[in-house]
């Protein structure tokens, strides 16, 4: 007997569609998985049979043999224990492969199973509910836990489920509820509710910024320790324009394929902020890894902030790796296996201290470092990624007086006003070409018309 199911295999930021065949035949128990699993997946095996068993149903003594086409496609991770289930229990015909109007493999199915039977929350859900809408299926069956995301794809049905019990009931012809979409509080992050009214002095840093903000461009602030580099910089994402639907879908596919959306959560709409540590590898910050490679720093910052701070003090060989990236808006790792392109258009804002000991050209604080100290510590940042930089600022120390100030001048809403108005312009301006949306995404022939 031969069954099948359609699911979906993530690779990068997107989904590819499945096949899942589960032939029987009689002689001796065996059970094989071909067409290039992992560990995970040939380890489904064990899931399969304890959540037939504790779910009542009849492990098939047979000899089982499941086929993921297309072949020559790595199948990776644990979301195809409930497709494989599926396919087994229509294989040994105690699911309906077939009903008045639809087939089994018009679904496309997807999730974890639980050794109880329980359905566990997958990776790269939104992904795979945009493949299923591409490849015209009737729904997409996943675990409850997913289906917020999955409900963002418009004119999709969305039928979650919680045990391998209702997946069962729904093929013998039980009604399993379609998934309502629920009014979700905004996700907080990190810098939500900082305002740049709380900086006191360094207007010029704060134009400068907003100058960034506008045009999109990437700012390397030089100053001193304790001169608020840090803080300004977290408060940028205060000033940035709201992303469209479209760009926040790119983000929310992202975190969707790394397991990083929190609990529930649908599309998010407010623009990442990432600032990774100084000791970071070029693997973290650039994205890659043993087997299937994933999205680094760069790519979970994109349309949104990535904060560098003590510039000097990441790796050398790092920090190169940021060339491709900063230039092409996206990032292509190559591995034995495969090759992936992941999205990866940010605004870098960085920092850096003057001299090794911060105080170079501060009128309190006397500079200990020699001239040679001081050229070796900026030799450490190439010079074709400082010329990836648009603007480059000092920013002083505040004075005491100014410090104690009790108003810090404009607030982020105001500043974001002027921000929105300036990127509209912009849009207007690049009608014509679909892929610039500001002025720092502007090519020579941009530069001469305009």
């Amino acid at each position: 007997m031969l069954a099948r199911v359609t699911s979906s295999a993530v690779l990068g930021v997107d989904a590819h569609p499945i096949a899942v065949e589960v032939h029987m035949a009689y002689g001796m128990q065996s059970f094989k998985t071909v067409g290039l699993p992992d560990g995970a997946v040939r380890e489904a095996r064990v899931r399969i049979k304890s959540a037939l068993v504790n779910t009542a149903l009849e492990w098939p003594v047979r000899n089982i043999t499941v086929n993921l086409a297309p072949a020559d496609v790595h199948k990776a991770g644990t979301a195809y224990d409930l497709p494989m289930a599926t396919a087994l229990l229509a294989a040994s015909q105690q699911i309906n492969a077939r009903g008045p109007s639809w087939a089994l493999e018009d679904f496309m199915i997807a999730g974890e199973l639980s050794l109880s039977g329980e359905v566990r929350p997958i990776r790269g859900a939104l992904p795979m509910a945009i493949c299923a809408m591409e490849q015209g299926c009737k729904a997409i069956i996943l675990p409850a836990q997913n289906a917020a995301e999955a409900a963002i794809v418009e004119g999709l049905t969305v039928l979650p489920v919680r045990h391998l019990r209702q997946v069962v009931g729904f093929f013998r012809g039980q009604e399993l509820p379609e998934y309502e979409p629920e009014t979700l509080a905004p996700i907080d992050l990190p810098c939500a509710h900082m305002d740049f009214n709380e900086v006191k002095g360094q207007e010029n840093a704060k134009r400068a910024l907003e100058v960034a903000a506008a045009g999109g461009h990437n700012v390397l602030m030089v100053g001193s320790p304790g001169s608020g580099k840090t803080m300004l910089a977290r408060r940028l994402s205060s000033i940035l324009p709201s992303m469209s639907f479209q760009e926040s879908l790119e983000v929310t596919k992202i975190y969707s394929v790394l397991g990083l959306l929190p609990g529930g959560a649908g599309l998010l709409d407010q623009r990442p902020f990432r600032s990774p540590h100084h000791t970071i590898t070029s693997v973290g910050l650039i994205g890659g890894g043993s087997g299937m490679p994933r999205p680094g720093e760069v790519s979970l910052a994109h349309n949104g902030i990535l904060f560098l701070d003590e510039l000097p003090e990441f790796q050398k060989r790092t920090l190169e790796v940021l060339r491709q990236p900063l230039e092409d808006q996206r990032v292509t790792i190559t591995r034995a296996m495969m090759s992936l392109t992941y999205p990866s258009s940010v605004t870098l804002i960085a920092s850096m201290n003057p001299c090794p000991c911060g105080y170079a050209g501060d009128p309190t604080h006397p500079c200990r470092c020699s001239a040679q100290q001081q050229q070796q510590y900026r030799s450490r940042i190439s010079g074709p990624l400082m010329d990836r930089i648009d603007i480059h600022i000092e920013v002083p120390a505040v004075r005491y007086r100014e410090l104690r100030q009790v108003e810090g001048g404009q607030s982020s809403a105001e500043i974001r006003r002027r921000v929105q108005a300036t990127r509209q312009r912009q849009d207007e301006r690049f009608q014509k070409s679909p892929e610039v949306h500001c002025n720092a995404q502007m090519r020579p022939a941009h530069l001469r018309d305009f």
